[in-house]
């Protein structure tokens, strides 16, 4: 994708746009292109931050090779990498304390399920649980989820060196690279903005970027759910 060194003023660039739609009025309009601007300031300080992210000096080597419980049986960390140079690895809120899993990274994964065939062509991607991974298993399966792969962290050395040190139930995504064989932290999440959630930048999941444009939001009470009774089948 083409970087422009040289880019026109957000505001400049904001008023030199066509759009009108049905019976707007000339209101609606100079505040539509005042919130343009900001708009166009928005996507490039989003540029601006994945560009510091990937001029990050190395991150520290790997501890261990840590081992995972998958569907075929153990599995190291390096393994999860296949023939890529970079691995995400998301770890979901479903400990063995939690009746069911978390419903906000249901949602996320599930939206990350569609676009997981397309992550595969550039970069390794792994969901990690610290559940019994037959547990995980029949949860992946309820949920239709066929892209992504699954492990559980069984002993939880990853979790407590990567997402949390006295091992909680707490979501994390952790990229890590691997250069001439040897893998390195690249990126965690790491401190959130109080009160907050959930929001990130950029937001991981789109349902969240999707309610940001609509007129009510996203709420201040409303969270996903692993079920909605008043769902119907749309054909």
């Amino acid at each position: 994708m083409a970087d422009n060194s040289v880019l026109i003023p957000a505001a400049e660039l904001a008023a030199k746009n066509k759009a009108h739609f049905p019976n707007e009025g000339p209101e609606y309009r100079r505040a539509r292109n005042a919130l343009l601007a900001e708009e166009i300031e928005l996507r490039r300080h989003i540029a601006r931050v994945a560009a510091l992210r990937r001029a990050l000096s190395p991150g520290g080597e790997i501890p261990e090779d840590y081992i995972f419980e998958g569907h075929e049986g153990r599995v190291r960390l390096s393994q999860l990498f296949g023939d890529k140079d970079t691995l995400l690895v998301y770890s979901m809120m479903f400990g063995p304390q939690r009746e069911r899993a978390c419903p906000v990274c249901t949602a996320m994964l599930t939206s990350w399920e569609g676009t997981a065939r397309n992550l595969r062509e550039r970069v390794a991607l792994a969901v990690t649980a610290r559940s019994p991974i037959e547990r995980l298993l029949d949860f992946k399966k309820e949920r239709g989820w066929k892209t992504l792969q699954i492990y559980s962290d069984t002993k939880g050395d990853y979790t407590r060196a990567y997402v949390s040190a006295d091992d909680g139930d707490v979501p994390g995504l952790t990229v890590f690279s691997r250069i001439d064989g040897t893998i390195r932290h690249f990126w965690s999440g790491e401190m959130a903005d109080p009160g907050q959630d959930p929001r990130g930048a950029p937001d991981l999941d789109p349902l969240w970027t999707i309610l940001d444009l609509t007129p009510a939001g996203r709420g201040t009470t409303w969270y996903p759910e692993l079920e909605y009774a008043s769902q119907t089948t749309i054909n």
